[in-house]
């Protein structure tokens, strides 16, 4: 699989998923959107609580968590971010890849 491949790919599970959250979803207009802004806190609080998990940073629980579970935990964030920006916009590949193109210049310099 090429990178073009994989980045459609990618960009259309985004696509399906957010179809799939749209026709399920008890709350729409305004209200939807900002539950579906907000699952991004939950994510990342589970990356939080994976990462506390692994390290075994609770005295009371001890080591819970793997590395391979904030992996997934990182991983459950993303896509939750490419979904929301997905309800914000349906041209959410051409606004990520514009911004990923701006950050990775702004930071990496003209040659990125």
């Amino acid at each position: 699989m090429t990178t073009d491949e994989a980045t459609a790919d990618l960009w259309n599970d985004v696509d399906a998923l957010w179809a799939w959250l749209e026709t399920g979803q008890p709350h729409g207009g305004t209200e939807g959107l900002l539950l579906r802004m907000l699952k991004l806190s939950e994510e990342v609080g589970e990356v939080a609580q994976a990462v506390i998990g692994a390290t075994g940073q609770n005295p009371r629980k001890g080591v819970t968590h793997t590395w391979d579970d904030v992996q997934s935990e990182l991983c459950d964030v993303v896509i939750t971010a490419l979904v929301a920006l997905r309800t914000l916009t349906p041209d959410a590949r051409e606004v990520f890849t514009r911004h990923l193109a701006r950050v990775a210049e702004r930071s990496l310099g003209a040659g990125a």
